[in-house]
């Protein structure tokens, strides 16, 4: 079948429109890429699967023509876009669904482009399906964590006070994860050289803790003379 203006303005369009949904969902949740990038990607691989789609049929003498050939260097190409959109803070790292989203919209520009507008739509409906509802199920299942390290300081140069216990029962109770825990004893300076142990703990802090809440429910701890929370490199 011949593919005529017509069907390229129509395949362009619908493109855009499929590009523009699943951007209006990145971009509502604030991700570095949002509706004019996947817009952007939608309609430009829906441009390349329809030249390659042209050209061995405006140039009948290209008998050999591979109309699979400009696709298969947009699916290797978006990796580079994907990359772009992952953020690394700390020992966390944001975006990985952003960059599979861009992957996936570039399928589905390549999809429409070739007139496979069933599949296309499908897709389009499995993703907003994965990206809403199935993230609000994860995030009650399984809550998304910050890697963080946590220092608690006691003056006291016994690590065996009831008040260290009590530190960890309190991030229990926050349903933080210890991941790794070390004891440093004798950190005192000055007058109390040679005295004070510190708490140092690898941990895994749900997004949504309030942190000034534990901060606040450790230092309430008598023997407990500061709490320091930072990244881990």
């Amino acid at each position: 079948m011949q593919v005529t203006e017509l069907d390229m303005l129509i395949r362009i369009s619908l493109a855009f429109l499929a590009g523009a949904v699943i951007g209006f969902e990145r971009a509502s949740q604030r991700q570095v890429a949002g509706l004019r990038t996947h817009i952007l990607i939608a309609v430009g691989a829906a441009l390349l699967m329809l030249l390659s789609i042209w050209l061995p049929q405006e140039f009948t003498a290209m008998k050999t023509g591979d109309p699979g050939r400009i696709a298969a260097q947009v699916v290797s190409g978006i990796g580079f876009l994907g990359a772009g959109a992952m953020i690394r803070l700390g020992n966390n790292i944001k975006g990985l669904t952003t960059a599979a989203s861009l992957w996936l919209i570039a399928a589905v520009g390549l999809a429409i482009g070739a007139g496979m507008f069933f599949a296309a739509g499908f897709v389009l409906v499995i993703t907003l399906i994965t990206l809403i509802l199935l993230n609000r199920l994860e995030r009650r299942l399984f809550p998304a964590e910050w890697n963080k390290l946590l220092e608690i300081s006691f003056n006291t140069n016994n690590p065996e006070i009831p008040e260290l216990k009590a530190c960890l029962r309190i991030l229990r109770s926050f349903a933080i994860r210890i991941l790794s825990m070390d004891v440093d004893q004798g950190i005192g300076k000055g007058k109390e050289k040679g005295k004070g142990v510190r708490l140092r703990l690898f941990v895994g802090i749900p997004d949504t803790t309030d942190i000034t809440k534990l901060v606040m429910l450790l230092k309430t701890q008598s023997k407990v003379s500061r709490v320091e929370m930072k990244e881990k490199y």
